[in-house]
């Protein structure tokens, strides 16, 4: 299958990191390399970029598509170790950071991934294939209880608790490791009038189970973070988001490093003496214009925010 993806906010994202061409920068999602290709287009001779990603396929991709220019270097693992990877690369600060948190269309669309609910395939939906935990073991193997808090927490889903005690029911009969399956009990697990209220009543489900499988927030507040303090002075983290969990995080980080004060609310006097470490580019996030949610309806969630380290 070919690898086909087209990078969301790409002209907002690049134009936000306001890229010097000397400057060291990070793509930490890589994918397609369609906004790696644009920074590196911006950089000269002495500038240099690191295009992470912790899917083995994508990179591959990355590294043939980028493959004319000399001042790039790629590296298998997840950004959210992004101060080992700048460490193993002797790289003391950078001048900027994208990490665009979406799945690529590849992903979706390649039915032995098991990202999608709409194709019949094995619940694997591991970014990283090296990694052993698959969406399969979390659906045979989580008590109640925590797949009630997995669906509830990272999908957001109404009927969470229907969902989580009719997985364990049907495992008892098979091992559930397919898509259709899950579909079938999700069918169950929602009254017929709820089920096709906001869009498919899969997505959810399908969406928390696969966080799970990737820690994808597990600390993500820790890695961008670790991605701002490795920003040199006037270096800029931008972050692009698809669903409300994600944006959320992004949002409260970034408003904790751009205020000064954060003593408790209700102190008559500050006692924390904090200054603000950066400041936004954007006070509410970018989204898709008109012209590219018709080019592309996956961008339609998508969000970003930009700040600049002080």
């Amino acid at each position: 299958m070919e690898f086909k993806h087209i990078s969301v906010l790409k002209k907002e994202s690049i134009d936000g990191l306001n890229i010097k061409q000397g400057g060291i920068y990070v793509d930490g999602t890589t994918g397609g390399a369609g906004h790696s290709e644009e920074i590196l287009k911006k950089l000269n001779h002495l500038g240099k970029l690191i295009c992470i990603d912790r899917d083995g396929e994508a990179l591959e991709v990355a590294k043939q598509k980028l493959s004319r220019f000399k001042n790039v270097v790629f590296v298998r693992d997840n950004f959210f170790n992004i101060k080992n990877i700048l460490k193993e690369q002797n790289i003391r600060g950078i001048d900027g950071m994208l990490c665009d948190l979406g799945l690529s269309s590849y992903q979706i669309d390649n039915v032995e991934r098991g990202f999608s609910y709409s194709e019949n395939a094995n619940l694997d939906m591991r970014m990283d294939d090296r990694q052993s935990l698959k969406a399969s073991d979390i659906v045979n193997t989580y008590s109640e209880a925590d797949l009630f808090r997995v669906i509830k927490t990272y999908g957001e889903e109404d009927f969470a608790k229907n969902i989580a005690r009719n997985i364990v029911k049907a495992r008892e009969i098979e091992k559930i490791e397919t898509s259709e399956q899950l579909r079938n009990i999700i069918d169950k697990s929602i009254p017929a009038k709820f089920r096709f209220k906001h869009g498919s009543p899969y997505k959810k489900t399908f969406q928390a189970l696969r966080i799970e499988t990737n820690g994808e927030l597990e600390n993500l507040k820790l890695a961008l973070l670790d991605a701002f303090n490795s920003l040199n002075k006037n270096g800029r983290l931008a972050v692009i988001t698809f669903h409300s969990l994600e944006d959320r995080t992004v949002k409260q980080l970034f408003n904790e490093l751009t205020k000064d004060c954060i003593c408790p609310e209700g102190m008559p006097v500050c006692v924390c003496n904090h200054k603000a470490e950066g400041h936004l580019i954007n006070k509410k996030p970018i989204i898709p214009s008109e012209s590219e949610l018709e080019q592309n309806t996956r961008s339609k969630s998508a969000k970003l925010r930009i700040i600049e380290k002080n």
